[in-house]
């Protein structure tokens, strides 16, 4: 398939309109749109095809009641690193919309695949948290194209909610995300809007 202009102008549209989403409707997502955003993370790319992301879908109200109360934790913990003014514009700050959004899915990796034998990690075993972190972008711009919203939580001990999970010793946790409807659509970060910090380019250099 030759792709035209007029894919690459929606990949742009798609791609200028993707949001870190913090603020969610509660409305539900349909199960079709769930089921179309499971499969299209089959399409991204992974080391050796070893595919080592596992996906959770979080349903539970008591697990869900244990991750926030994390968040809570650590955000506390995060905002002491913060002074005067600084700590007041990060404390106004909404980090997770862990509350309302319908759907919360914790994202890990595992280390021991036996998909792909090992190729292309001997050197770089990282590649495997790369290969997640690839799916979860592919699911990212997946889902704004289904005019559905993902927040990525980053806030959140990594350990704790493995244990929260209790996923196999050989998973770690790569992100927990939040999907739904987004309360508006903005095509400007968040963190710009707030003037905690503007957009800034990453320039290619030719060495």
């Amino acid at each position: 398939m030759k792709l035209e202009q007029s894919h690459r102008d929606a990949l742009h549209d798609v791609l200028q309109w993707r949001r870190d989403v913090r603020h969610f409707k509660t409305d539900p997502i349909e199960p079709e749109i769930l089921r179309r955003l499971s499969h299209v993370m089959d399409l991204a790319p992974s080391v050796g095809n070893a595919r080592p992301w596992r996906i959770l879908n979080v349903e539970s109200s008591d697990l869900r009641a244990q991750v926030i109360a994390d968040f809570e934790v650590e955000n506390a913990k995060a905002a002491t690193k913060y002074k005067g003014t600084k700590k007041v514009d990060y404390m106004a700050l909404k980090l997770a919309g862990l509350h309302d959004a319908p759907v919360h899915l914790a994202v890990f990796t595992d280390h021991t695949p036996a998909e792909g034998h090992g190729l292309g990690r001997q050197t770089m075993p990282e590649m495997l948290n790369y290969s997640t972190v690839a799916a979860i972008h592919t699911l990212w711009i997946a889902a704004r194209a289904e005019n559905i919203g993902l927040g990525w939580v980053s806030i959140l001990n990594p350990d704790n909610i493995r244990t929260i999970m209790g996923v196999p010793g050989t998973w770690s946790l790569t992100g927990y995300l939040c999907l739904g409807y987004a309360a508006k659509d903005d095509d400007t970060p968040l963190l710009h809007r707030a003037n905690w910090q503007e957009n800034t380019s990453a320039s290619w250099k030719t060495v």
